[in-house]
């Protein structure tokens, strides 16, 4: 890496096909590697849920709260930094390797002391021998941190997802095979710590970024102090996604903990693994636009219109056909989550809307209105868990009914006025897709009321298939502009030279 500073963005030129076909391209290397790891993740999740127990996965679930908590701390905020500033030489990527080095390993001491501790608040012993395996989780870190941050300021996602399948496939054959051992829920805690080496390993290959640590944080204010505004709505984020265990962990059984988050991971497969993917890209490309002093807004209108036109149709579909769903998936012991899924699956499209705000105004420099979305669901969300948990499951299924829209309205209050968009141009651009999912959940529900096979396999494929139809015939009959524009968005092509 060169201490020269790098060309201006100024020089690049917005209005040709250069920009949108390198955003393309990263969209299709990082969402399309990210595709292929789930793929790998959900066979091998498939299989071995119906090798371990929810009591394991409910046990994995309260020990990966401390995690989780202590992970806002990490460094990946600073890390991020790298996409957003406009200065970037190797002494400053260097100060913030160091800062991560300290913080994780920092962080892997603290859980180390605080593992006992936990288990005592959940009250199960082998959690304290969990979290302390799961410290090593820490130490790798830097080496994903920075690399992954180096490669998508330059939109170069190939080598990263690369990195990513490799990582996902390790992790994968490990958590199958132990779980075949019967290791219970060590295969899990192991799947996931060789999920981290083998991704850090990766990336640090991937990236070619092989610089030393500096410890000394003069010259690098600006870079902390950015990331410290990110690692305080992390903060707040924790506390958001981690309230409804930390709640239900104490008043609700093992058992039905654990109904309760493999619901929810099967619910947050698109928002929590595909959506993160495209905010990656979408963060570095809207930097990049800022920097040239480009408009911010119509590229957010785009980006909603493709992840709506995804999740909205896939969630609606899940909450109609879980039945059927988790039926051929996960088999009888899991039949308790059906309506958990059915019910969680109606918040995840406004959720998914929720997330894709934050990338627009951290990529302008605001990331102060971030910081006060991040604080509003960390209030909103665990007063909804805390009504909710105390009518068990079903409970947080309502919780997530009221939190999700009321989050979304106040995100969007905060958001579209600073990006130069207004609410009736957002309602525009996603009216069509709203039109064609209520076109395609008539359609389903006529074919579970007429034609049923009492086969779960067949009657979910028919179903899958006749919503799929109705929902990408709809849409190309009434709206073919919006699907020629969306395709055009994801469609990569060829690279100039090789990343």
């Amino acid at each position: 890496m060169s201490r020269k500073p790098e060309s201006p963005i100024e020089s690049q030129d917005f209005s040709s096909d250069g920009f949108a076909g390198r955003v393309r391209n990263a969209v299709a290397w990082r969402w399309g590697s990210q595709v292929i790891a789930q793929i790998i993740t959900w066979t091998s999740t498939f299989l071995v849920v119906r090798l371990l127990t929810p009591t394991d996965y409910g046990l994995f679930a309260m020990s990966q709260v401390l995690v989780t908590a202590l992970a806002f701390l990490n460094g990946q905020s600073f890390a991020t930094s790298i996409v957003q500033t406009e200065k970037l030489d190797q002494r400053r990527v260097g100060q913030v390797f160091g800062m991560l080095l300290l913080a994780n390993v920092f962080l892997a001491a603290v859980q180390v002391a605080l593992a006992p501790a936990a288990a005592a608040y959940f009250e199960e012993p082998v959690i304290a021998h969990m979290l302390r395996i799961q410290a090593v989780i820490f130490l790798t870190i830097p080496f994903i941190a920075l690399p992954s941050e180096w490669l998508a300021r330059q939109l170069q996602f190939r080598r990263q997802g690369q990195a990513n399948m490799a990582s996902a496939l390790v992790g994968a054959i490990t958590a199958l095979v132990l779980a075949w051992l019967g290791w219970g829920v060590w295969a899990l805690v192991y799947s996931g710590l060789s999920i981290f080496v083998t991704r850090a390993i990766g990336l640090m290959i991937a990236a070619k970024l092989w610089i030393r640590p500096i410890f000394d944080p003069r010259g690098a204010w600006d870079l902390f102090t950015f990331g410290g505004m990110l690692t305080l709505c992390q903060l707040f984020w924790i506390i958001q996604s981690q309230s409804d265990v930390m709640i239900a962990g104490r008043v609700m059984s093992t058992f039905d903990v654990g109904l309760y988050t493999q619901a929810l991971f099967l619910t947050l497969i698109v928002t929590g693994r595909f959506i993160p993917p495209i905010n990656e890209v979408a963060l570095a490309a809207y930097s990049e636009l800022n920097r040239a002093k480009q408009p911010v807004g119509p590229y957010f209108l785009k980006t909603a219109r493709m992840v709506m036109m995804v999740t909205a149709p896939l969630y609606i579909g899940l909450a109609l056909t879980s039945a059927d769903a988790i039926t051929v998936l996960m088999g009888e012991k899991w039949l308790g989550i059906i309506p958990i899924v059915a019910g969680l699956a109606l918040a995840m499209p406004l959720m998914a809307l929720h997330f894709i705000c934050s990338p627009t105004t951290n990529s302008i420099g605001r990331p102060q209105i971030y910081l006060t979305t991040s604080i509003a669901g960390a209030i909103i969300m665990p007063c909804a868990f805390l009504w909710g948990a105390q009518q068990g499951t079903m409970g947080l299924v309502y919780a997530w009914w009221i939190a999700a829209p009321s989050l979304l309205a106040f995100t969007l209050t905060l958001t579209l006025p600073r990006i130069g968009v207004s609410p009736l141009a957002l309602l525009r651009e996603l009216l069509p897709i709203f039109i064609c999912v209520a076109a395609m959940a008539g359609a389903v529900i006529l074919v579970q009321t007429y034609l049923r096979f009492d086969l779960a396999l067949v009657d979910l494929a028919l179903q899958a298939l006749v919503g799929a139809a109705t929902y990408s015939v709809t849409m190309w009959l009434v709206w073919p502009r919006l699907v020629k524009e969306t395709w055009a968005l994801l469609r990569p092509k060829a690279e100039a030279a090789p990343a």
